[in-house]
């Protein structure tokens, strides 16, 4: 069986292509600028990448170009397209769907609830599926929500203190999102040190963060609440806020609802209080020539995964290893080392001699006295989805 996972955006379509025989990822590729004159397609096949620009008007015509590409009687690694089992998406919010599902109306019905919450994840997601079933009826479509991993959450850790009825009728609770990766670095953390109990706090760190306390592969809690907005700072959305302070920015910004929501999600974050950018790598060097809102902003990022490291801590009482993923856990040796400081007496101790190293590679940075071991495991999201269908698929057949 072969999947194909997509990562949408709105004008972008990216995928990977697994044989599910033995998990092999035969090919990556995607399209960009959909909808342009030209629209730049990759294809990347055993090493060898083949490029061509094209004029792609939507979803349906990217995925199309992009199975002709893995079809192509030289360069590709299908002889058809029916060799796709199916396409899987890592959908971010379905409210009162959650889990794998196969898309449907009801499921697309489900996700467009859901758009005020997630902006920018949901309507392109929306708009595409709905395109590629109309188009292309003859590819199962399976949506993995990201939500999904963390249905095991207690709802004592699940429930805000509003009124009950908004749980109950608006799906206002803690999601959690990053289901993905999380779930992969619960898998792959049990592989990797033989045990199946683990207490593990996954710390997923890029352009949006989350972390994740994790018992026998199950999410315990997690650090993102209704919204992808929330939780952690991101490298340009807010994370935790307090919603009283928006109206006194209404008022004395002079700014809509709207205005203050969208500057919340797209202007603020590492972005907003450095005022420089988003990204770690750019504020670390900011931080290194003198610039004091660099370093704020590093310093409350650190801050802030630390506050939510230490409620974790409490709730699986104590760690057995605590994973650095996503690109900046992978390379930000700068943030780990922060995170960790002087939580000897935790029993959790960073060699820093090992934390210096660079490189992808899945490693051990935590010195033979911590009691709590430290992981660099890099992420495979798309990998999960896979195995998601996959299952979703068999169950259909079985039944």
């Amino acid at each position: 069986m072969k999947v194909l996972v997509a990562n949408l955006g709105s004008t972008s379509f990216k995928y990977r292509l697994f044989d599910m025989a033995d998990e092999r990822q035969l090919a990556r590729g995607g399209v960009e600028r959909i909808g342009s004159a030209e629209s730049p397609c990759f294809v990347e096949i055993q090493g060898r990448r083949q490029e061509l620009k094209a004029p792609v008007p939507d979803h349906a015509v990217a995925v199309r170009q992009c199975l002709a590409q893995l079809t192509d009687p030289q360069q590709g690694c299908l002889q058809s397209e029916k060799e796709v089992a199916a396409i899987g998406f890592k959908a971010v919010h379905g409210g009162r769907v959650s889990g794998v599902q196969r898309v449907t109306p009801d499921v697309l019905a489900a996700m467009e609830e859901m758009n005020l919450i997630a902006p920018a994840h949901n309507p392109p997601y929306i708009r595409a599926m709905r395109l590629l079933g109309e188009k292309l009826p003859e590819i199962p479509l399976v949506a993995a929500f990201e939500t999904g991993f963390h249905n095991t959450i207690a709802d004592r850790l699940r429930h805000y203190p509003v009124p009950h009825e908004w749980a109950d009728r608006l799906h206002i609770k803690r999601w959690g999102f990053h289901g993905a990766s999380h779930s992969y670095i619960a898998q792959r953390t049990s592989q990797l040190l033989g045990r199946y109990d683990l207490r593990i706090i996954s710390c997923h760190l890029g352009g949006s963060n989350s972390l994740c306390a994790i018992r026998g592969q199950q999410s315990v809690a997690t650090t993102m609440g209704m919204s992808p907005q929330t939780g952690l700072p991101h490298n340009n959305r807010v994370g935790d806020f307090d919603p009283f302070a928006i109206p006194l920015i209404m008022q004395s910004e002079g700014k809509s609802l709207h205005e203050v929501l969208d500057t919340l999600a797209e202007k603020s974050g590492l972005l907003g209080l450095s005022g420089i950018s988003g990204d770690v790598r750019d504020l670390e060097e900011a931080a290194a020539q003198g610039n004091g809102r660099a370093r704020l902003a590093l310093d409350v990022f650190v801050a802030e995964i630390r506050r939510h490291l230490g409620g974790m801590l409490i709730e699986l009482g104590g760690a057995d290893a605590i994973v650095f993923t996503g690109g900046i856990g992978e390379n930000g040796a700068n943030i780990r080392a922060g995170v960790c400081a002087d939580l000897q007496g935790l029993g959790i101790e960073l060699d820093s001699n090992l934390n210096a190293t660079k490189g992808s590679a899945e490693r051990c940075l935590s010195t033979p006295a911590s009691k709590t071991q430290i992981w660099v495991i890099p992420t495979n999201e798309e990998l999960i989805v896979a195995r998601q269908t996959k299952h979703v698929l068999e169950n259909r057949f079985e039944g």
